[in-house]
């Protein structure tokens, strides 16, 4: 098969012809439809990730068709079209992955390729209603989008959520799912166009955070503080998120790409009996809810742009840009 393979910390994706994956016990190998970019595969580039090695078939998400299995009580699956649950061996503890946890893609070869092999019990129908590029670009960030947003922060619908730096595929998911559920949705972001963008998909407003007084604008236009705020960022901006949290308020955070806050005033959290919920990928239920909520809401993932798998490094390239808004996607 033919797949784009890492092959060095900062080299070209390299587009070569590899040995075809076998379905051992209880496994599936999946001929691939498509599969969808995430920061996580940039990073492994980039050498800013833990346990790097190569050569290596990176990518997390994917969508196709079960081709073969690896158990005889499996075969009902052959044929059927899927998408892949990232999220490989959680553990027996819903709250928090075990000591086997690993995303698919390092040190699992991934999807960035014709065929993959995946655990039988990683495999979900491919939602009716999507092409397979935009069911490609569900699994990791729509879970880690429904973990971060029910299992940790328990939205609630009526309430007042606010998602910072729209544009990324788990933000956008989170947004969808929040305005699914019924909540009041805000956003920040440093571009007007991706503000605009984000009410069209449901949201009541934003700010641009580039702006030195965004959290009076927006607590202005929001009417008041929030119960629960969604954040990847991290960084200096962090603080104003306490700001911005009402009494009891909870913020849930999946990343810390512009690095740890500094002076984090503990009073104001205690006074304020603020709840603070790291999150990261999904357990199988998670997973589960994510693709139920998916379907029942007919939800449909914002594609950025597709390429061609012989093209995977340029898109990794674009995601690098950090210009997007959605997700980028292989069509293989």
């Amino acid at each position: 098969m033919n797949a784009a393979v890492f092959v060095g910390v900062k080299q070209p994706l390299a587009y070569q012809t590899v040995p075809d994956p076998v379905a051992a016990p209880a496994q599936a190998v999946v001929r691939l439809k498509a599969a969808a970019l995430n920061h996580r595969d940039l990073w492994i580039q980039l050498g800013q990730y833990a346990g790097i090695k190569f050569p290596m078939i990176l990518g997390s998400d994917g969508a196709g068709v079960v081709e073969s299995v690896g158990s005889d009580a499996d075969k009902a699956w052959i044929g059927r079209e899927v998408i892949i649950n990232a999220s490989l061996d959680w553990g027996d503890d819903l709250r928090a992955q075990g000591k086997n946890f690993r995303i698919l893609g390092l040190p699992d070869h991934g999807t960035f390729a014709e065929k993959v092999a995946v655990p039988v019990a990683n495999l979900a129908a491919k939602p009716a209603h999507l092409t397979w590029e935009q069911a490609a670009a569900i699994p990791l960030a729509g879970t880690t989008a429904w973990r971060t947003v029910f299992t940790r922060a328990a939205l609630k619908s009526g309430e007042r959520v606010l998602i910072t730096g729209i544009g990324g595929g788990a933000a956008l998911f989170a947004l969808q799912f929040a305005v699914a559920a019924g909540a009041d949705v805000w956003v920040t972001s440093s571009s007007p166009e991706k503000i605009a963008r984000a009410r069209s998909l449901g949201a009541n407003g934003g700010v641009n955070y580039r702006d030195a007084d965004w959290p009076a604008q927006l607590q202005k236009a929001a009417g008041g503080l929030f119960d629960v705020i969604i954040d990847s960022a991290g960084g200096e901006g962090f603080a104003k998120l306490i700001e911005l949290s009402k009494p009891g308020g909870r913020i849930a955070f999946f990343g810390a790409t512009t690095g740890n806050p500094p002076g984090i005033d503990l009073r104001k959290i205690f006074f304020r009996q603020l709840n603070l919920f790291g999150s990261t990928m999904g357990s199988p239920v998670d997973f589960a809810g994510m693709a139920a909520m998916v379907e029942k809401h007919q939800i449909v993932p914002v594609v950025e742009k597709v390429f061609p798998l012989t093209e995977a490094d340029a898109a990794l390239r674009l995601m690098e840009s950090a210009s997007q808004f959605g997700k980028i996607v292989l069509k293989i």
